[in-house]
């Protein structure tokens, strides 16, 4: 999982049968066995419901995953992100992922210069969820070797909205072409997959070395048939090292006390329902 494809599907959990809880208390079960439990946002949330909650992503404290919208490539402000799939959406919502690393090569191959471009540090945008003595955004190359491994952080959207602040300047030229070069290459079907996760399905994802998207979705109209996914972030053990400058979002680098959304008065909690 931490080497390799980065990623796994399982299958077969009974959730229509257990139901919402007791699908939520086995997911947290096996999460522990996978890592450390960390918040997924300001409130505390260790255990996150990924719904439409009728927002946009146009408002800049709102979160893509609120929304119906296709998420555009990225990654979480963890080491793993877990997903059970409670009911899939009536049509639309597919997990696309793609390897951050595969992307390297073929900047690198292609257009080194540009892959130069993203070793700099980049402006990111906290949506609002700025952690003590931090500013609100973070300052973190898209791409950083280190320990002899590449890890990539990166949210586009997020890079763009950071640009709200007076005190975070507008995108190079250089920067744009960079990033829409790595876009451009996140979403040629000859890099990425997709997958159509169902009831049941248990998704898990290293964000040092992929990044997800989900594409926009049309849901059902019953309330109890919308799509409902639940979410984990995870700090494993055994995780690999990350560059110092990782501290500026995860908080620290040391494996398992890393990653997560802490900001002042934030306590830990498990929302069992959606709505809280």
């Amino acid at each position: 999982m931490l080497e390799g494809r980065g990623f796994v599907l399982l299958s077969g959990l009974p959730v229509e049968r257990w139901g919402g809880r007791l699908s939520a208390i086995a997911f947290l079960g096996l999460g522990l066995h996978w890592g450390r439990l960390r918040s997924q946002n300001k409130h505390g949330h260790l255990l996150g419901h990924v719904r439409d909650a009728g927002l946009s992503s146009q408002d800049p404290n709102v979160r893509v995953y609120q929304t119906r919208e296709r998420q555009n490539y990225h990654t979480d402000s963890c080491d793993l992100v877990g997903l059970l799939c409670l009911h899939p959406a009536r049509s639309g919502g597919l997990s696309s992922l793609v390897s951050s690393v595969t992307i390297f090569n073929e900047m690198r191959k292609q257009r080194a210069d540009l892959a130069r471009v993203l070793f700099e540090p980049i402006e990111t945008d906290r949506r609002g969820e700025v952690p003590e003595g931090q500013g609100p955004v973070f300052h973190i190359p898209v791409f950083n070797w280190y320990a002899g491994l590449l890890s990539t952080i990166y949210n586009r959207t997020y890079i763009e909205s950071a640009r709200r602040f007076p005190e975070v300047p507008p995108l190079a030229p250089e920067q744009v072409e960079a990033l829409d070069y790595f876009v451009e290459l996140a979403n040629d079907p000859a890099l990425h997959f997709r997958m159509e996760l169902q009831a049941g399905d248990i998704q898990l994802v290293h964000n040092h070395t992929l990044l997800h998207d989900r594409t926009a979705f049309l849901d059902w109209p019953e309330p109890e048939r919308k799509r409902h996914l639940l979410r984990l972030w995870l700090a494993p053990n055994e995780a690999r090292r990350l560059p110092p400058i990782y501290a500026e979002r995860y908080g620290s680098v040391v494996p398992g006390e890393r990653g997560g959304i802490v900001v002042p008065g934030t306590r830990y909690t498990i929302p069992w329902d959606p709505e809280v």
